[in-house]
């Protein structure tokens, strides 16, 4: 295919028929097709037909017309990811914005380019997604009172977003999520707290779920702590100031830790953690603990905006694309 203009056909998660498309998922696809356009690379965006009926889909997208496919964000394992080597075997294959567990999986091997965000033996790298967000959000309103205890009235309870993964089957035997969802329920019930279900997950059939990214982003902005498990509910928080209590569901540590890590986000708490009430109390206690603390998660997103010598951002490289091969 050396010769031709470059044609690329962008796809994730949210592509496949029975996969799951989230805000996180969305917006690392908004930020690749947005490379590709300031690049002047043509470009399709490959759709699951549950997720966006009638848009362009896997199936209908043909492998003659691409020369180069680009995968964004993500777990690169399972057999979805591996169908797509063959589909896709004339094209030049990068994956950006991934999670890469096992880089020996044919899942992960069959890329030509990974440009992951976390993985074995690597620096953890901002989530794709933030840039597909766009500028900062200004900061949110002062707080009465010092500490959430202190306040009176019908706001004194704080309000709770809470977002828990499930899945996540490329882990294996490391996964901890139902433990860590059934311990993070039970003690959410002792806490004076107005909880409320705050989906990453994208459906537009569902009310329950948010339909679009700025809908996700909007809901995680008015929360005054979010509890997740889930590492695109902590990105989103962090980016609109509001402190996120994190529990990383994977035993030994997984993605969710590695982006902590990458915004140098202290209020992270391991699967075992999370069975301690006691530990949950002191992160909770702490991301509550007045408007310094939502400055310490408006200093994150800050900082997260320039560039730094310790903290990378995971971004596409037109250059994967538009170099021959």
């Amino acid at each position: 295919m050396t010769g031709r203009d470059p044609r690329v056909l962008v796809c994730g998660w949210f592509s496949f028929r029975h996969g799951e498309a989230t805000a996180g998922d969305v917006l690392a696809a908004d930020a690749v097709c947005g490379a590709l356009r300031e690049a002047g690379v043509a470009h399709d965006t490959a759709w699951s037909p549950v997720f966006r009926p009638g848009q362009l889909t896997l199936h209908d997208a043909a492998p003659h017309r691409y020369n180069h496919l680009v995968f964004a964000c993500g777990p690169v394992s399972g057999w979805q990811v591996a169908a797509l080597h063959c589909r896709f075997a004339g094209c030049r294959r990068i994956a950006v914005g991934v999670t890469v567990v096992d880089p020996a999986d044919p899942a992960a091997a069959g890329f030509d380019v990974i440009v992951a965000r976390d993985g074995p033996g690597q620096v953890p790298q901002l989530d794709l997604a933030l840039a597909g967000l766009g500028p900062l959000p200004r900061s949110a309103p002062p707080r009465s009172g010092s500490a959430a205890a202190q306040r009176t009235g019908p706001g004194a309870l704080p309000v709770v977003g809470v977002s828990l993964a499930g899945g996540q089957g490329e882990y294996g035997p490391r996964r901890r999520h139902e433990a860590v969802a059934a311990a993070a329920g039970r003690w959410l019930v002792t806490r004076p707290c107005a909880p409320v279900l705050a989906e990453t997950r994208l459906d537009s059939r569902d009310w329950r779920l948010c339909s679009t990214p700025a809908a996700v982003a909007a809901l995680l902005a008015r929360m005054d702590v979010v509890l997740t498990t889930r590492l695109h509910a902590m990105v989103l928080a962090l980016h609109a100031g509001v402190p996120a209590l994190a529990v990383d569901p994977v035993d030994g540590g997984g993605k969710v830790s590695a982006q902590a890590a990458a915004w140098q986000w202290p209020a992270v708490l391991t699967a075992a953690q999370a069975a301690d009430p006691r530990e949950m109390d002191a992160a909770f206690d702490w991301c509550l603990s007045g408007d310094g603390t939502r400055a310490a998660a408006r200093a994150a997103a800050g900082a997260t905006a320039g560039p730094s010598r310790d903290r990378k951002s995971t971004r596409l490289n037109p250059s994967h694309i538009t170099t021959s091969y």
